[in-house]
């Protein structure tokens, strides 16, 4: 799936995707509620009212880089919560190759955060050792963000994804800490978006006129939008991270802006009165 704005092409490349209930996210959230917002269907959710979400990678090109955001599960990966989760063998790298994009053009990686299905594929397995994948590029992590996963992955699961998809990366020097409003190329300037985990970026891109924005986990689904209270079991500071929810959509809506989630596919924030909708892209 691809996405232009102005001079810039963003191409959605897919590791995972997912049709379900909303327990896993949203825990106090039932069909029902979903079926009370029916314009998330077809596009969003299903006439049952089951949400509709992907793992996935967003490949940008702009005139002069290709940049990857986020880098989803991963193969091989061990110690993960969810069991399906271990073990991958999945076939990531080809498709995105297939989509135009071998490992070895990427010039950029930039991780949102350092969720588990965010940072899989920063390494791969190699004689028993996890190497960068993207050997040319340089892989851009906030500075908040890095320093409290270098602090607080003592947890068994936490330790094991900055063990294998983080640490690897800065050990090979090829890590730069940026801030949480860098400027990443001409028309690429990040946005911080705490409250999902302490140091979550957003990115806006401006080019020939034309806006989008990539909102990383901000909302894991358009529904939030609706009720802005609704905060994932994964949100490290859900009083915070419903205030960035409200003040990210403030910004770009009832504007020719393109919006793409982290999980979800682009569309068109509107006001629908206090809070939001999502208008899927045509």
């Amino acid at each position: 799936m691809h996405w232009r704005i102005g001079n810039v092409k963003i191409t959605k490349v897919v590791e995972l995707e997912t049709v379900g209930h909303t327990r896993f996210i949203l825990p106090l959230v039932g069909r029902d509620e979903i079926r009370a917002l029916p314009w998330l269907i077809p596009h969003f959710a299903t006439e049952e009212g089951q949400l509709k979400m992907s793992i996935h990678s967003l490949v940008i090109q702009t005139p002069t880089r290709r940049i990857v955001v986020d880098t989803g599960l991963g193969n091989d990966k061990q110690d993960r919560t969810i069991p399906t989760w271990n073990n991958r063998q999945g076939n990531f790298l080809g498709d995105l190759a297939k989509a135009g994009f071998p490992p070895d053009s990427i010039d950029t990686v930039l991780c949102t955060h350092l969720h588990v299905d965010h940072v899989g594929w920063n390494t791969r397995l190699v004689a028993g050792r996890w190497v960068p994948t993207f050997v040319n590029a340089r892989y851009l992590f906030a500075d908040i963000e890095y320093a409290y996963w270098r602090n607080h992955s003592t947890a068994p699961d936490k330790a094991a994804i900055f063990r294998d998809s983080v640490a690897p990366i800065v050990e090979a020097g090829k890590a730069d800490l940026v801030a949480g409003d860098a400027r990443i190329c001409e028309e690429i300037t990040l946005i911080p978006t705490p409250g999902h985990s302490p140091g979550h970026l957003s990115l806006h891109i401006r080019s020939a006129g034309e806006e989008g924005c990539l909102t990383g986990d901000v909302a894991h689904h358009p529904c939030q939008m609706a009720h802005l209270d609704w905060s994932s079991t994964a949100d490290s500071d859900p009083r915070q991270s419903t205030q960035t929810r409200r003040e990210l959509f403030s910004r770009f809506a009832d504007r020719e802006v393109l919006v793409i989630g982290g999980h979800f596919d682009a569309g068109h924030v509107k006001r629908d009165g206090d809070a939001f909708k999502f208008i899927a892209a045509a």
